[in-house]
C-alpha cells in the first residue's frame, strides 16, 4: 500500500519559497533583460526577502521558541528549517552581489553610476557637501549611547550607521553611537546620473555631527522586526483601533535579522549586537548598499527608460471600446479581461458609472489592496454622498496595507458607506463587485469578479483575470454573498459560485475525483500562485496514479513533489517568471461542466480554510475558450517558464530546436493583433487572426 503522505512526498513549504525568490534573482542574472530591469529584479528580490524573514522566519522562531517539533506535511521541524534558511541564503548572498556589481559596472557604461563618496571627483564631492550641509544635517539624528544615554528603539527595517569614536583630548576613551538617516531621506543621492549612497556621505561628516570626537571606525546597518500583527478580534467596534495598536507593536517586534555593511571591524559589530541581540547566522554582511528595495530609485530614474523594457500600453478591446454606456453592453453579454494586455480602466468605468448614475441604487464591493490614490474608493465615496447605498468590504488585516485600509476605512465611512472591517477569524480576500439599478420599476443586478485587486496601479503589472456578468444565477448569489458578509450566517454557501471556506476545497477535490475516474482520459490545467494544501496535493497524486495528465502552473510555493516514479509522474509543474507577475488562478477540468473557473484563492491552507474566498464558474463558450488557450500558451512557454524537479529544484527549459515561446511576449502580440485588426475588419476575423498567433505559438 503506498503512503500519499509520506513526508517524503512533500517540499518544504519554506524552501520552495526561497526557490521561487532565487528564480526573481535569476532574472536579475539573465543578460538578455535590460539592465534596469535587472537592477529592479534585484530589488523585487530584496523587498520580498523583507517579508519573508518579518513573516516567515520570524514565525518559525516563534515557533521553536514553543518548543514545537514538527511543523507541515513535510514534518521539517522549525530548528531545521531555519538553519536550512540561513544556510541557502547566506550561499545566495554571494551570487546576489555578484550580479549585482556587474549590473553597477555595465550601467555606468551607459552613463549611470553608483559610487560613494570617497569614489567622486572633487567638484563632485564639494556639490555632495553642499547636498549634505543644506538637506542631511537638519535632519540626521547623532545618537551617543553611553550610561546616560540609553541604545534607542529601532524601528523595522530601519537604516543608521553604528560608529566608533575616539575623543580628541583623549585618544584612549573610546565612545559608542549611532546616526539615525529618517526614511524620509533618499536612499541615493543623485548628482548628474551618479547615485551616492547616502551612508557614505553621512559617514564622511561624522566628525561633523560629534564635534570634538575622531572616528575609528563605523559601518552601515539595518534591521529587520517581526511584522506580524496576532489580533485578537474583539467587539467590531473596537476592532479599528486594535490594529492601530496592532501596527504600533509592529514597530516594537522581536529583531529576526541584522544586515551590516561586510568591513564592519568585530568590536563595532560586538557593541551593536549586545543591544540588539541578533543571532550570530541571522546576521548577513554586504559589500553592497543594504535595503536592495530602495534600487527603485535608481531604476525610476525617466532619463534611462530605454534600459528598461518596451512598454506595453494595455488595450480597451471591443465591445468596451464604444461610447455606450457599460451597462447596456453587460447586459448584451458576459465580458472576460485578461490584464495587463487588456486594460483595467474598465473595471474604473464600471463604478464610476456606477456611481453617477441616477438609476443605480446600491453598490457593494470588497476592498483588499486598493493603492494609495484609488480612483475606485473615490468613486465608491462620491456614491455615497450622492446618497447611494454604497457597501464596502474593507479588509483591514491585508498584510503591510493595513494602515492605508484604515485611512480609507474611514473617509468611506466619513461619507456615510456602510464599512465592513472584516469576518471574527477570517480575512475576506474575495475580488467582488455588485452594482443594483432600477429602470422603469424593474431591478436589474451586475457583477464584476476578479481574481485581482481593485488596484489600477498593479493591474498594470499583474496578470488576473475579470470577468463581468448579468447572469442571474451569479448575480443572485453575490447578493447571498453580501448578505453574509454584513449579517449573520450559519449556512455560508452559494448556489453556482463556490466560497471558501465551506465549498471551494470540497469542490476542487470532487472535480480532481471526477476526472481521476476517467483515467488516462483526465485532464487537468491549474495555474495559482502556490500550491501547499496537502489534502489536494494527495487528490493530486492519486489522479497522477490513475493516469490522469497534470500540468500545473505555479509561480511561487510548490510543495508537491513532480515527477517521482508511481506517484507524480504524469503532473508536470512550470513557474513561470518575467516581466509581468503572474497572478491570476485558472484552473481547468477537461470532464467538468462548466471546464473553466477562475479564482482569488490558491490552493493553500490558509485560502481554502481560514480565508473567504470566491471561485467561479465560467460557462460562456467563447469566454472559456479564451481561458484555456491562455493556459495552453503557458504549459507550451519555454523561455520565461522554469520546470519544478522531483529533488525540489527548477531548471529552465531548452528551446533549441524549437520556436522560442515567451507567453507575456505573445499575449502583448495577440492582444495587439486584436486591436489593430479590429479597425480594419470584424471582431470576429480579429479574433481568429490573434487567436491563430496563440495556436502557432
Amino acid at each position: 500500500m503506498v503512503n500519499l503522505k509520506d513526508p517524503k512526498l512533500f517540499i518544504n513549504r519554506e524552501l520552495s519559497w526561497l526557490r521561487f525568490n532565487t528564480r526573481v534573482l535569476e532574472e536579475a542574472q539573465n543578460r538578455k533583460n535590460p539592465l534596469l530591469e535587472r537592477l529592479k529584479f534585484i530589488a523585487i528580490y530584496g523587498t520580498n526577502l523583507d517579508e519573508f524573514y518579518m513573516i516567515r522566519v520570524a514565525g518559525l522562531k516563534e515557533l521553536f521558541k514553543s518548543r514545537v517539533i514538527v511543523t507541515g506535511p513535510d514534518k521539517m521541524s522549525p530548528l531545521n528549517q531555519l538553519k536550512a534558511i540561513r544556510n541557502y541564503l547566506h550561499k545566495e548572498k554571494i551570487t546576489v552581489q555578484n550580479t549585482f556589481f556587474e549590473i553597477v559596472q555595465s550601467l555606468e557604461k551607459e552613463g549611470l553610476k553608483l559610487k560613494k563618496y570617497d569614489e567622486l571627483d572633487d567638484k563632485t564631492k564639494k556639490e555632495v557637501d553642499e547636498y549634505f550641509y543644506t538637506n542631511l544635517y537638519p535632519v540626521i539624528i547623532p545618537i551617543a549611547v553611553d550610561a546616560t544615554h540609553p541604545f534607542p528603539h529601532l524601528n523595522n527595517l530601519s537604516f543608521a550607521l553604528v560608529i566608533k569614536l575616539a575623543d580628541l583630548q583623549n585618544e584612549n576613551e573610546i565612545k559608542y553611537g549611532l546616526v539615525r538617516i529618517p526614511r524620509v531621506l533618499p536612499r541615493f543621492i543623485e548628482i548628474k546620473s551618479t547615485y551616492v549612497p547616502i551612508e557614505s556621505v553621512v559617514q564622511k561628516h561624522i566628525e561633523d555631527l560629534f564635534p570634538g570626537y575622531k572616528l575609528i571606525s563605523s559601518a552601515p546597518f539595518r534591521v529587520t522586526r517581526n511584522a506580524d500583527i496576532t489580533i485578537e478580534e474583539e467587539e467590531a467596534d473596537d476592532f479599528m483601533e486594535i490594529l492601530e495598536e496592532g501596527l504600533r507593536l509592529r514597530r516594537k517586534g522581536e529583531i529576526v535579522r541584522l544586515e551590516i555593511g561586510a568591513d564592519v571591524d568585530q568590536d563595532l559589530l560586538n557593541f551593536l549586537n549586545s543591544h540588539i541581540k541578533v543571532y550570530k547566522d541571522d546576521i548577513y554582511r554586504f559589500d553592497m548598499p543594504l535595503n536592495m528595495g530602495s534600487f527603485w530609485q535608481i531604476v525610476s530614474n525617466k532619463d534611462f527608460a530605454h534600459l528598461l523594457f518596451e512598454p506595453y500600453t494595455p488595450k480597451i478591446l471591443p465591445p468596451l471600446d464604444s461610447k455606450e454606456p457599460i451597462f447596456s453592453i453587460i447586459e448584451s453579454q458576459d465580458i472576460l479581461l485578461y490584464h495587463p494586455y487588456e486594460s483595467f480602466d474598465p473595471v474604473v468605468r464600471f463604478i464610476e458609472e456606477a456611481s453617477n448614475d441616477p438609476d443605480v441604487l446600491a453598490i457593494r464591493m470588497t476592498l483588499y489592496r486598493v493603492g494609495k490614490d484609488s480612483p475606485v474608493v473615490k468613486a465608491l465615496i462620491e456614491a455615497a454622498e450622492a446618497g447611494k447605498q454604497v457597501t464596502a468590504m474593507v479588509e483591514l488585516k491585508a498584510r503591510f496595507d493595513e494602515e492605508n485600509n484604515l485611512i480609507w476605512a474611514k473617509a468611506l465611512e466619513d461619507a456615510g458607506a456602510h464599512v465592513i472591517y472584516g469576518i471574527p477569524g477570517f480575512k475576506v480576500h474575495a475580488k467582488i463587485a455588485q452594482v443594483i439599478k432600477k429602470e422603469n420599476g424593474i431591478i436589474k443586478q451586475y457583477s464584476h469578479i476578479a481574481t485581482g485587486n481593485y488596484n489600477p496601479s498593479t493591474a498594470r503589472i499583474y496578470t488576473d483575470v475579470s470577468y463581468f456578468t448579468t447572469r442571474r444565477d451569479i448575480t443572485d448569489d453575490a447578493t447571498r454573498f453580501f448578505h453574509f458578509l454584513t449579517g449573520f450566517s450559519k449556512k455560508g454557501k452559494l448556489n453556482t459560485l463556490y466560497m471558501s471556506p465551506t465549498q471551494i476545497k470540497q469542490k476542487l477535490l470532487s472535480l480532481i475525483d471526477a476526472e481521476t475516474k476517467k483515467k488516462s482520459e483526465g485532464r487537468i490545467i491549474a495555474k495559482m500562485n502556490s500550491l501547499v494544501d496537502p489534502d489536494i496535493i494527495v487528490a493530486l497524486y492519486k489522479a497522477s496514479r490513475a493516469g490522469v495528465k497534470i500540468d500545473l502552473i505555479v509561480r511561487g510555493i510548490c510543495c508537491l513533489r513532480p515527477k517521482v516514479k508511481d506517484i507524480s509522474q504524469n503532473i508536470r509543474v512550470i513557474s513561470i517568471v518575467g516581466k509581468y507577475l503572474e497572478h491570476a488562478r485558472i484552473f481547468y477540468f477537461k470532464h467538468s461542466s462548466p471546464k473553466i473557473f477562475i479564482s482569488s484563492a490558491d490552493w493553500m491552507p490558509r485560502n481554502l480554510e481560514r480565508r473567504i474566498e470566491l471561485m467561479t464558474p465560467i460557462y460562456e463558450k467563447e469566454l472559456s475558450e479564451k481561458l484555456y488557450e491562455i493556459l495552453n500558451l503557458q504549459i507550451n512557454d519555454n523561455v520565461l517558464a522554469r520546470e519544478l524537479q522531483e529533488n525540489g529544484e527548477y531548471i529552465r527549459l531548452d528551446s533549441k530546436g524549437r520556436t522560442p515561446v515567451n507567453s507575456q511576449l505573445v499575449m502583448e502580440e495577440y492582444t495587439n493583433m486584436l486591436y489593430t485588426s479590429n479597425k480594419k475588419s470584424s471582431v470576429s476575423r480579429a479574433k481568429k487572426l490573434a487567436r491563430r498567433l496563440l495556436k502557432e505559438s
